[in-house]
């Protein structure tokens, strides 16, 4: 069962009407048809989540063509090593601004850099607009000097599906892949064919049909078991070792379960933690109840593991070694 303190969080979540003093649930922009209600509805909340705290920095990165930004230990000077962080947002909203709390989160974890970068939107632009500005951003971060095997890949909801299609892509066109992935609530699957998207409609936070919706704008017609678009489809064998996290109560958390599935039968190093009752991307809520940070802590010490040696060795290529 979850900590009192999740419980309470999550309750106030659920009923946040009533701190407006509405007896009803507010009706729910169509996310199909008002998307731009939505964004400037998610660009409220989120200004919660953009603050740095002390001791870290953001710092402008010039990536052409996509904005991004050093998140870092504040003074830090030579990068040898970084993760390539993947924003949420169903690839429809968000932005590096938006995004920095929860990435220095990460970073003050691990005791690494982080470059957040942003990519196109849809409907505006949609795939492989998300997809191409992220290989770019993969592949600038290489042109840095900083080799793949001190890389690691992390992203949330939305941006952890792309950070896996990334892997995927990356895999199918030489590139060498990074030392390891983290992926909060990933989204797998853009059939949507999930259990969990119809049993925990009622406890998920998300809207109803906001994934639908969300994949509409971003596949534009295409097929949606393109493996660029849901990595679930798509041959996993070859990616390096990832950890993944999904609440128990959210409606993707099947796409998180069945992608580890498929990944460790594929011969992939990976690990799955589902938290009991709780909610979509939940380590990023990081320090507000005790399941949270641990699975913050968690993440830190596997990032360091793979991308410092902390505790092991970093993966290098065999000419390396």
């Amino acid at each position: 069962m979850p900590s009192l303190r999740c419980r309470l969080f999550l309750f106030i979540l659920h009923h946040r009407h009533l701190l407006r003093f509405h007896l009803k649930p507010d009706t729910q922009a169509d996310w199909e048809t008002q998307l731009p209600t939505v964004r400037e509805s998610a660009a409220k909340a989120a200004r919660l989540l953009g603050r740095v705290p002390s001791g870290i920095e953001a710092v402008s990165a010039d990536v052409p063509g996509i904005p991004a930004e050093w998140i870092k230990p504040a003074g830090e000077g030579v990068l040898d090593a970084a993760i390539l962080y993947f924003h949420g947002g169903g690839y429809v909203m968000g932005t590096v601004e938006q995004h920095r709390g929860i990435v220095a989160k990460f970073v003050k974890a691990s005791g690494i850099p982080a470059l957040l970068f942003g990519y196109r939107l849809a409907p505006e632009n949609p795939y492989p607009a998300a997809l191409d500005d992220a290989l770019a951003a993969y592949a600038w971060l290489l042109g840095q000097g900083i080799p793949a095997w001190r890389i690691a890949f992390a992203g949330d909801s939305a941006g952890g599906g792309l950070l896996l299609a990334a892997l995927l892509a990356g895999r199918d066109r030489g590139l060498p892949l990074p030392a390891a992935a983290v992926a909060l609530s990933p989204f797998t699957d853009l059939t949507c064919s999930g259990e969990s998207l119809t049993t925990n409609a009622k406890t998920c936070l998300a809207p109803p049909g906001s994934w639908l919706a969300c994949r509409n704008h971003y596949a534009r017609g295409r097929d949606f078991s393109d493996p660029y678009l849901s990595p679930l489809c798509g041959d996993l064998t070859g990616l390096p070792p990832m950890l993944l996290f999904a609440g128990g109560a959210e409606t993707l958390r099947d796409d998180a379960v069945r992608f580890a599935q498929k990944a460790a039968a594929s011969g992939v190093d990976v690990t799955l933690r589902v938290g009991e009752g709780l909610c979509h991307c939940y380590p990023a809520c990081a320090p507000i109840f005790p399941e949270a940070t641990a699975a913050m802590q968690e993440i830190g010490g596997f990032l360091a593991k793979h991308v410092k040696g902390e505790g092991g060795s970093p993966r290098r290529p065999m000419g390396d070694r």
